[in-house]
């Protein structure tokens, strides 16, 4: 699986620790996220991120920025993306299940390595689970074409 990973100045040293962490595991992994930990726009960056997924240059997203907030918002303008912001496992794998979300967000200031490392494994190893839920989804996908 290929997995981009984005970032702003907040989550530099998280984004570069799950980078190896996947990488370790045997994903692809392309960054979309500055290096660097001078103040940048967030925007600039989960919209890389966004437009890749949406686009198909990447199976899957993460987006982490100081709170996660931000860089959800961000993703979810993009057509296609179905982002879902979490602290928490049980989120991320229900975002994946019922809504077949495509990149998670969550924030470095507000959760630590280990529950990024836990949420980030069951996101990527979560299946969208189909039958009613497609038919939730295909609604979303209709909400979008509308705009």
């Amino acid at each position: 699986m290929k997995v981009g990973i984005a970032n702003d100045h907040a989550a530099t040293s998280m984004k570069k620790e799950l980078m190896a962490y996947l990488q370790e595991k045997g994903y692809e992994v392309v960054n979309y996220g500055t290096d660097g930990n001078e103040s940048v726009d967030y925007p600039d960056y989960g919209a890389k991120l966004a437009k890749a997924v949406a686009a198909g240059e990447v199976d899957r997203g993460i987006a982490i920025c100081g709170t996660g907030v931000g860089m959800s918002i961000v993703c979810n303008k993009v057509k296609g993306v179905r982002c879902v912001h979490c602290s928490e496992t049980f989120s991320a794998e229900y975002g994946r299940r019922h809504n077949d979300a495509n990149v998670v967000a969550f924030g470095a200031r507000v959760i630590g390595m280990g529950i990024a490392k836990q949420i980030v494994d069951v996101f990527l190893t979560t299946e969208f689970e189909g039958g009613r839920h497609q038919r939730r989804v295909d609604k979303i996908k209709a909400l979008e074409e509308e705009q």
